[in-house]
């Protein structure tokens, strides 16, 4: 079974990847001495992974609880943070209980700061089910909550005790999640890895039809790039920051249009094609890679542009809340030729809006 570690010292933790791993909970848990396990989950998700798991928990001699929320990006909620607040002081549930995210990677990131928060913090595991929170936001300890004035504002650094990347649950995913998650896919490879960029290229089909091999080979890679950042850069201070290429702008985007209504992963898409012409404007990155990117994410049935109702103004407005934002100054993350890519804070709100008002 493919296993990578994110090296933290004592709090690193391993990741665990290979389809069926929901059916071995002997497996899932073997690391895990909680007794109380609280399955938090989705009403999509439920339905196809709750109980399976639950019996298999059960079947250890563990005490199961669940706690399931409605589905979307709008759930990610201080609302939803208190609902599942009261229902583990209602159990109760002790410091020595576990969290288990079961879900995409709004389950992941709301139930992680519920765990980091909870009578100070509890263990949780991330088993993510969706291509997004599988490369991505189930790595690295990022936990939050939206709010109307900006995503993921509200939060803390957390990690979990491990990772349980389920590979068969793929094959549930609606196409537009799928998508979705290439998104967070292809910016590994602009940022870090262009030999990784150009695979993808060359596997395209084979992705698309979510050959089992190849699916293992894309996710591995993903979340060894982001171990090895993450293990660098926890707190998002230097390196890691690189991560959010297009998330400055995807982020203004969701914000504008109704959390929900642009998937995390369609949003990041556009702004990661708007961060390569901003950085080709710059005279940073030739345009024939602005090309290759744009390409690549629109093979994946990917926006290579923002919202046709969104001026700069409106982007400008959200990205100068953003939590990238230092004094006041916004900062993006922009390519400087595919496998490589800097953090700028030189980007006036001039270029901003010539960029931004035809995109």
């Amino acid at each position: 079974m493919p296993t990578l570690h994110v090296d933290l010292g004592e709090r690193s933790y391993p990741i665990y990847i290979q389809a069926g791993i929901l059916s071995d909970a002997g497996f899932l848990f073997s690391e895990i001495r909680a007794k109380h396990i609280i399955i938090i989950s989705n009403t999509v998700v439920s339905p196809l992974y709750l109980d399976t798991l639950a019996g298999r928990v059960q079947a250890l001699g563990k005490r199961v609880d669940r706690i399931v929320i409605a589905d979307g990006e709008q759930e990610k909620t201080l609302a939803n943070f208190e609902y599942i607040m009261s229902k583990l002081l209602a159990m109760p549930a002790s410091r020595d209980a576990c969290i288990v995210a079961l879900g995409g990677g709004v389950i992941g990131d709301l139930a992680g700061f519920v765990s980091a928060c909870y009578q100070r913090g509890i263990d949780f595991v991330q088993v993510p089910t969706t291509l997004l929170s599988q490369v991505d936001s189930s790595v690295g300890g990022k936990t939050a909550v939206n709010h109307p004035l900006g995503k993921n504002m509200i939060g803390a650094f957390y990690q979990p005790k491990a990772v349980y990347i389920d590979t068969a649950t793929l094959s549930t995913l609606a196409p537009r999640e799928f998508a979705a998650g290439m998104a967070e896919v292809i910016k590994y490879g602009i940022i870090y890895d262009l030999a990784f960029f150009t695979w993808l290229e060359n596997n395209i089909d084979s992705i698309k039809r979510k050959d089992s091999d190849t699916l293992n080979t894309m996710i591995a890679r993903c979340c060894e790039i982001k171990a090895t950042i993450v293990a660098q850069d926890e707190r998002e201070q230097n390196i890691r920051a690189l991560l959010n290429l297009g998330h400055t702008f995807g982020h203004a985007i969701e914000a504008e249009q109704g959390f929900g209504n642009w998937l995390h992963g369609e949003a990041v898409a556009a702004g990661m094609v708007i961060a390569a012409r901003l950085s080709a404007m710059r005279g940073d990155v030739d345009l024939t890679e602005v090309t290759r990117i744009s390409q690549l994410i629109a093979a994946f049935d990917l926006p290579i542009a923002g919202p046709g109702n969104m001026n700069a103004a409106a982007y400008i407005s959200h990205m100068q809340r953003d939590k990238k934002a230092v004094n006041n100054a916004m900062r993006f993350v922009l390519p400087i030729g595919i496998g490589k890519a800097k953090v700028v804070g030189d980007v006036s709100s001039e270029a901003l809006t010539e960029l931004l008002d035809v995109s």
